[in-house]
């Protein structure tokens, strides 16, 4: 997809990304076991249920497709959907290389790491705040992530401080946003602009989702389309 291919050349990398003129936000260094990869995009959206993660492996895989190194990071740590998304849901969990570094589980040419991969499937995580930003550093700072040229990171819903703390620490080269095309999720998803330009991360594109859908036999017909919203 176009976006695909705009995510895969996004003109920001870590050697140009640690100031910001702009509120004057300097972006996070870089942890050691992000220096392989190229660039970070965040996948995010203001409200939940309006497939994110979805197009976040779309994202992922489409990029995989174009012949670039591609990983994807689960950031949703109470509701993980990657495992299921990536058809990793039976893969096990993560092996440890020499550095005891996890090495991420891949399908579609694409390297994976989720909170799924490490709690039981039924087990909710019953966390707070404190307990949320460890799980997080583990999944970024202890996973053996390079080499990449883009890493894509499944964002909670949400704009609050899991967010901000993430995109804190991640320097991130720039940002999708998901909506559907209801005013409910809409507001949402200004709250989500707004946020990522108060830490001087460009939105690389919203994408509306769920507009409508195609019945049965339709063979396409435009007009035979039913909007949702």
């Amino acid at each position: 997809s176009s976006l695909a291919r705009e995510c895969g050349r996004s003109g920001r990398s870590f050697a140009t990304a640690t100031w910001s003129a702009k509120g004057g936000f300097k972006h996070p260094p870089v942890p050691d076991s992000l220096k392989g990869v190229q660039r970070i995009i965040a996948v995010a959206s203001g409200k939940g249920g309006v497939g994110k993660s979805t197009t976040a492996v779309n994202l992922a895989t489409a990029t995989a497709a174009m012949g670039l190194r591609v990983g994807l990071l689960d950031a949703d740590v109470f509701g993980p959907s990657v495992p299921i998304l990536m058809n990793l849901a039976s893969a096990g969990t993560p092996l440890l290389d020499a550095n005891s570094q996890m090495l991420p589980l891949e399908n579609y040419g694409v390297k994976c790491m989720s909170m799924g991969f490490l709690i039981p499937e039924q087990s909710a995580a019953v966390w707070r705040g404190p307990m949320v930003m460890g799980a997080l550093s583990k999944l970024v700072n202890g996973t053996a992530w390079s080499p990449l040229d883009v890493l894509f990171v499944d964002m909670p819903p949400g704009t609050g401080d899991a967010q901000i703390s993430i995109s804190q620490r991640l320097p991130l080269t720039g940002a999708v946003i998901v909506s559907t095309p209801q005013e409910i999720a809409l507001a949402d998803a200004r709250r989500g602009v707004n946020m990522y330009s108060k830490v001087a991360t460009p939105i690389l594109g919203m994408i509306e989702n769920m507009a409508y859908y195609e019945p049965p036999g339709s063979g396409g017909d435009k007009a035979a389309r039913v909007y949702i919203f």
